[in-house]
């Protein structure tokens, strides 16, 4: 049920996410935005944070400052894994694409790019290892690894997962015009 408050983030969904010409292309962009699964596991993950520091705090204030230290680098651990996560995701420019994931982060050049396409296949729910049918964006690199597809973006996971499904094609052909553009370069 959309909420009327909600109007211009549902303004905002419909918008053609094109890059404008005068847009800098060399710098990394996500071609969509962050989904709703991802931005409150982050919320939520921020809240605990603050809790931590809050508790960092009064350990300071009441026992020793190697305990406080401890628990303050905890929190600020639980803040660097809530931006990492809200990091992830495909981010694209025009030296390449750049698949960010919570552990690592891959560039691949243009160049180095066979093909972006969608496919039907079983994906992940949530990254977990239940798979359910849905789309996939496949990248397929060129050369020795021309075989294994690599899956960028699913119809199931934290960015699209309860949301339009409209939003998933829109971030997938965005990529694909992009990897259209200067893979022919």
């Amino acid at each position: 049920m959309p909420l009327p408050f909600l109007t211009a983030d549902r303004a905002f969904d419909t918008a053609d996410d094109a890059a404008l010409p005068y847009d800098d292309r060399d710098r990394w962009r996500r071609p969509y935005r962050p989904g709703p699964w991802r931005v409150g596991v982050a919320a939520l993950l921020l809240l605990l944070a603050a809790f931590v520091l809050f508790a960092a705090v009064i350990i300071a204030a009441t026992a020793t400052l190697s305990s406080a230290g401890t628990v303050f680098a905890i929190a600020l651990v639980v803040v660097a894994g809530a931006l990492r996560l809200l990091r992830m995701g495909v981010w694209v420019s025009a030296r390449g694409l750049r698949h960010v994931t919570f552990l690592t982060t891959r560039t691949t050049s243009w160049e180095q790019i066979a093909s972006v396409r969608t496919a039907q296949q079983p994906v992940r729910w949530l990254g977990l290892p239940r798979t359910v049918q849905g789309q996939a964006l496949l990248l397929v690199r060129q050369g020795r690894s021309a075989g294994a597809q690599q899956p960028l973006l699913t119809s199931h996971n934290a960015d699209f997962l309860h949301r339009d499904p409209a939003a998933f094609d829109r971030a997938a052909d965005s990529v694909e015009v992009w990897a259209e553009e200067y893979g022919r370069h």
